[in-house]
């Protein structure tokens, strides 16, 4: 029979963590037959009891395999290094914790699988959080999907099942920061989307702040364009030629006597430094974040440290 792969990555869950293995179980019980089937959670070493609740479901769950980290390495890193663990002929990259991402759709990720195609998708159509919150990602993903050096569903997430032959795929290459969500379509095999609703978390708080957002939208751009170097080195060029001109428009000027001599040309300099200093900053930051990206490449180092396996 083939397998089918589950990841759901973990930090602090007690609330939600039995729920979710619940819930997956209930229904791969009706695959009964047809498929088998494993549920790997990844523990970024909680300091709750997350972790016990899970030794303990795993002692009486063959199919539940748990991989605890030595640290907290952040979300994309862990939950990664759980589908790189996976050996399922299909792979569900994500299954939250907390059932954000809805496990219900999970038949029809496989109809669609089985009917040919590597890559199913959901499609965060609706989110139910804060309006602002949930502006602030449509614009940033449909923003992405333009500046990418790939063909990206703006609101595609992690929540997708893919077959083998991607993930096989992905691993050819070393990725020092994986955004699983892009990397998959990177490979270029048929995908479908499936539009959903995006849930309200109904226990306990995400421990997803908006700094590791902030960090976890820098990797998406970093890691699948080129446009902010490029915009950078546009805006350095016209500023260049612009400030060119306009000095040799005030140096004519004052030469043929129509500007008089004063602290307005001062003043103007001053501006002109501080756009300039500010232009130079911004500059230095985009190519820093290549850089880093480039050095962690370099560097090699695993995606995380893992202090135990359970089941494998």
């Amino acid at each position: 029979m083939k397998l089918i792969s589950v990841v759901t990555p973990c930090f602090n869950e007690e609330k939600n963590i039995n729920r979710c293995y619940l819930k997956v179980k209930s229904i791969f019980s009706e695959y009964i037959g047809q498929y088998n089937y494993e549920h790997i959670f990844c523990d970024n070493y909680s300091n709750d009891s997350t972790f016990e609740i899970l030794k303990d479901i795993a002692a009486n769950d063959k199919n539940i395999k748990l991989i605890r980290n030595s640290r907290n390495y952040g979300v994309l890193k862990n939950n990664f290094n759980g589908v790189l663990a996976a050996k399922g002929d299909a792979i569900i990259l994500l299954i939250p914790a907390d059932l954000q991402d809805p496990p219900e759709l999970i038949p029809k990720f496989i109809n669609y699988w089985e009917n040919g195609y590597q890559i199913v998708y959901g499609l965060r159509k609706k989110r139910e959080e804060f309006f602002i919150l949930a502006i602030v990602r449509k614009i940033y993903y449909r923003f992405l999907s333009v500046i990418a050096n790939i063909n990206y569903p703006a609101d595609a997430g992690d929540f997708q099942l893919v077959d083998r032959v991607v993930l096989d795929a992905i691993k050819k290459s070393y990725i020092a920061d994986p955004f699983m969500r892009m990397s998959t379509f990177d490979t270029g095999f048929d995908s479908i989307g499936i539009p959903y609703t995006w849930r309200r978390r109904k226990h306990g708080r995400s421990n997803n702040n908006f700094f590791n957002m902030i960090i976890q939208g820098l990797d998406g751009i970093t890691s699948f364009s080129n446009m902010p170097i490029r915009v950078t080195i546009l805006l350095g060029f016209l500023i260049s030629l612009s400030s060119f001109l306009y000095f040799f428009i005030v140096f004519a000027l004052i030469f043929l006597g129509i500007l008089p001599r004063g602290d307005q040309g001062t003043l103007t300099i001053i501006a002109a430094i501080f756009l300039l200093n500010g232009v130079q900053i911004f500059s230095i930051g985009v190519v820093g974040e290549y850089v880093v990206r480039v050095l962690n490449q370099v560097r090699g180092r695993p995606h995380v440290i893992e202090k135990e396996r359970i089941n494998f």
